[in-house]
């Protein structure tokens, strides 16, 4: 039953809005925040708007930062030879949980979807060809989700990199067809990386 008080109804539809939120669960978190202190729903509130003012993309790699360029972008010690590809920000945070993968990233914001209408010209594919222009780079790892969309988005890109010299791989099938980087254990993410093979 939607309460008639109308700040309670409008927080509740804003949660419900969030991804894996039904409205049981926005009922709850609203009903949460109303018992807490005041200052801790203020605290909740500048954080949220602090994160909206403060991160933005990478000019260089496209993750998301509040410093540019980002901290992977500016490190002396990544292997800038080796640009592994993901689909989204969150794939880099499950890549870097393994410590296996030394080079830097190109975050694509999306994947190759003509079922929802996202085409390569409203993902970071230009701003990643560009990367690959000036003989640095000898390596690049396609790990998009395995799925189709991801294995489609892969596809697209070797065949855009392959004339450029460069070698093309992709990350080895240590992840479940269907799922998503960002689900999976770092020892399933390590031997993924490790059995990348060539497209």
């Amino acid at each position: 039953m939607q309460p008639t008080v109308e700040p309670v109804a409008r927080l509740i539809e804003e949660f419900a809005r969030l991804p894996g939120i039904g409205p049981k669960t926005a009922q709850r978190l609203t009903f949460y925040l109303l018992r807490m202190p005041a200052e801790h729903s203020r605290g909740l509130a500048e954080a949220i708007l602090h994160m909206k003012d403060a991160v933005r993309l990478c000019s260089v790699c496209a993750n998301i930062t509040d410093r540019d360029p980002c901290p992977i972008c500016r490190s002396e010690t990544r292997d800038r030879s080796v640009i592994c590809v993901v689909e989204e920000p969150l794939d880099i945070l499950a890549l870097e949980r393994t410590r296996e993968f030394k080079g830097v990233y190109h975050v694509l914001h999306g994947a190759i979807s003509p079922l929802e209408n996202i085409g390569p010209e409203h993902l970071k594919i230009h701003e990643l060809l560009r990367r690959l222009q000036d003989g640095t780079v000898k390596e690049v790892i396609l790990a998009t989700n395995p799925n189709m969309e991801g294995e489609a988005t892969a596809m697209y890109l070797a065949q855009l990199i392959r004339p450029l010299g460069i070698q093309t791989s992709r990350i080895a099938r240590g992840l479940p067809v269907g799922g998503d980087l960002e689900y999976a254990d770092e020892v399933t993410l390590a031997r993924a990386l490790e059995g990348r093979r060539a497209l």
